[in-house]
């Protein structure tokens, strides 16, 4: 098989790990039923929601073993992680352990949180070093399909076991990304070859199925829809458009072996004049594509830290999707306190829409490059004004506003999530970007225990006063939480305001 099916395979191996590495995503789907299985407090279980995010603290160690070691061993052990963090406490709710510990239980989450950054890391580099020329478009292909993590686990268990989710949820996490590693380790992988053929019109087709996916996994987490088809069909359909993919190595191996039929009447040293041609015109389309980027500077994590646009994203950030994250964390909570029977349908609407705000970004820079864009930090500043609004959104007391600002939350903070990617190279440089973008991502565990903290202290409170047992019901369980992450999301937006003002001369002088 050619080197050129071979990059397109590994695109879709990629595809595959990231559909399932968001084992973090579905936790509020489950987590109402873990609270009480575990018999723990409300804080208690958003010190969990806390330890699966701060597994991102020791990311930077599957960096330094993506260096020394086999890729392929570097995904398997990121695996492995997984099935231990959470297949222990799947044999313990099922009481197969009975001496587990609540710290036990939060190690195990943190290994477990952990375990996504190795499965992540492989996929970036793979992803980037097979498709250097196209390495945004491909990563922004890639990574969308994480947001469809937990819409795949709650259609799997809707269909599966939807009367013990925490136990089904738990089993699949532990083993679900094994099996995906093991059948995606051949394809993800490193090719030698300078660029693949017909990336153009491959990426396009790429782009489509992609948005297919995207509107079936919106359409089929509409309460309208579920009501009419079964579990089991809409699982059938999800799994069916994560083998789409497929279909670009299979054209692109049928138009070789095509190809390769009308060569056999050419010489050979002409097809070697062409190939010496092509390989010239993708080092130049690179070097293009290099030129566009363009970076403000090049620094170190010591220098980055002096620097004001650095502190200005790091809180446009921490404002931004990190709130949005903690949010989607507490849906499970949020749901059930405002009497929202139907958490699976909410947090597969998030998945979905948080998908295609993962990928909007690249499907813009991949249409529209070479032409007038949008900068990264105008970019940030346009997803940080409707999250604000959705927040406050959330005072309404109706279905419709829960829905509503999940929808948006979800999409705005899958956008930020993508473009700090390109923020962070196009800031402080390609050189030292794997540290400094884990420096600037370490937000995401703080606010989770920061955000999360407050909310879970206000919870309990409000449960305290009014009901017993610390189970809260009623829109005043959360209202004073939405008001404050509203009000620093709309602080968060002035923030992205003064970036954009600062960055403004940078970015016109590379449209």
């Amino acid at each position: 098989m050619s080197s050129t099916t071979l990059q397109w395979l590994s695109l879709v191996g990629t595809i595959w790990l990231q559909a399932i590495i968001g084992t973090n995503t579905n936790f509020p789907a489950y987590s109402s039923q873990l609270k009480q299985l575990l018999s723990i407090s409300q804080v208690q279980l958003n010190n969990l929601a806390f330890a699966s995010d701060a597994g991102k603290l020791f990311g930077w160690f599957s960096g330094l073993a993506s260096i020394y070691l086999p890729l392929w061993l570097v995904l398997l052990t990121g695996s492995t992680l997984g099935l231990i963090g959470y297949g222990v406490q799947y044999l313990f709710i099922t009481e197969q352990i009975s001496s587990l510990s609540y710290w036990h239980v939060f190690l195990l989450t943190f290994l477990a949180g952990n375990s996504i950054c190795w499965i992540n890391t492989v996929c970036y580099v793979v992803t980037i070093r097979n498709f250097l020329s196209d390495r945004q478009v491909a990563v922004g292909i890639t990574t969308s399909y994480q947001g469809l993590s937990a819409k795949i686990y709650a259609n799997i268990v809707d269909a599966v076991s939807p009367h013990k989710k925490a136990k089904a949820f738990l089993f699949l996490n532990s083993l679900l990304p094994v099996i995906v590693g093991l059948v995606a380790a051949p394809l993800v992988r490193e090719f030698d070859a300078t660029s693949p053929k017909h990336t153009r019109v491959g990426f396009a087709v790429m782009f489509v199925i992609t948005i297919f996916t995207g509107i079936y996994a919106v359409l089929s987490s509409l309460q309208f829809v579920t009501s009419k088809a079964s579990s089991l069909d809409i699982m059938t359909g999800i799994l069916v458009c994560l083998l789409l993919p497929l279909l670009v190595p299979l054209s692109v191996k049928i138009k070789e072996l095509q190809d390769n039929r009308e060569n056999l009447r050419i010489y050979h040293f002409t097809m070697e004049e062409n190939n010496s041609e092509e390989r010239v015109e993708n080092e130049v389309k690179e070097g293009e594509v290099e030129e566009e980027i363009g970076i403000i500077e090049e620094v170190g994590v010591k220098l980055m830290l002096r620097r004001i646009n650095f502190w200005l994203y790091f809180f446009v950030y921490y404002f931004g999707a990190t709130v949005g994250l903690v949010y989607l964390n507490n849906l499970g909570q949020i749901a059930e306190s405002r009497g929202c029977s139907n958490t699976s349908s909410l947090v597969s609407l998030s998945s979905s829409f948080g998908f295609f705000g993962r990928l909007m970004p690249s499907l813009m820079y991949y249409f529209y490059r070479g032409q007038c864009r949008i900068s990264r930090p105008a970019s940030l500043l346009a997803a940080m004004v409707p999250t604000s609004g959705a927040f406050f959104l959330l005072l309404n007391r109706t279905d419709l506003a829960l829905y509503i600002s999940t929808a948006v939350i979800g999409v705005c903070t899958g956008a930020i999530t993508s473009i700090a990617v390109s923020t962070t190279t196009e800031l402080f440089g390609t050189k030292h970007f794997s540290v400094n973008h884990n420096v600037v991502v370490a937000n995401i565990p703080m606010g989770s225990f920061v955000f999360g903290y407050s909310a879970a202290l206000v919870y309990r409170n409000e449960g305290h006063e009014h009901y017993e047992h610390g189970q809260c019901m009623g829109m005043e369980c959360y209202r004073n939480t939405f008001i404050i992450w509203g009000s620093l999301c709309f602080f968060g937006t002035l923030l992205a305001l003064i970036l954009h003002v600062r960055t403004r001369k940078f970015y016109s002088q590379i449209q």
